[in-house]
């Protein structure tokens, strides 16, 4: 149960909730007037950002054998037991934030507003605090074999 909390905290916050911000500070313009050639690339930056978040928790539940979501040290959802290193995470130590900061940004190019940008700005300077927080913790978890990860492989990308 505490898992599925987790994951619909998740949803509701930023899949659902920070573009809903981003729409309504952009002045809630109609799909109708997003102009053809920002929809096609918004869409497929939001569909592969979508994809690489997807792919990284069920990565995370099947190997890690936990769930990411640890709020500002708070354990939301069982953390995860094994340090991940391979799958998406060979890419990236955090690929599903990268994959979500890749769809904020297909959500950026289809409302073209700097108000919307700015609610991404922001969301990634909190996001990158909380990033900061679980590196520590896993540290604290998985030790020498976290730091040498953490040499190997970059923090978003």
């Amino acid at each position: 149960m505490k898992q599925l909390i987790g994951y619909l905290l998740g949803f509701i916050i930023f899949i659902a909730g920070i573009p809903a911000l981003m729409w309504w500070v952009a002045g809630m313009p109609a799909i109708a007037d997003i102009p053809v050639g920002r929809v096609y690339p918004a869409i497929l930056l939001a569909l592969i950002g979508l994809a690489l978040s997807i792919w990284s928790i069920i990565y995370m539940k099947r190997v890690g054998k936990g769930n990411p979501f640890d709020a500002m040290g708070h354990e939301v959802a069982p953390r995860t037991r094994h340090l991940m290193t391979d799958g998406p995470y060979r890419m990236s130590r955090n690929p599903m934030l990268s994959g979500t900061y890749l769809y904020y940004i297909g959500v950026l190019v289809a409302l073209w507003n700097w108000w919307a940008l700015l609610v991404v700005a922001i969301v990634a300077i909190v996001m990158t605090i909380q990033v900061r927080s679980e590196e520590k913790r896993l540290e604290a978890d998985f030790g020498q074999e976290y730091l040498d990860y953490k040499k190997r492989t970059g923090r978003f990308f």
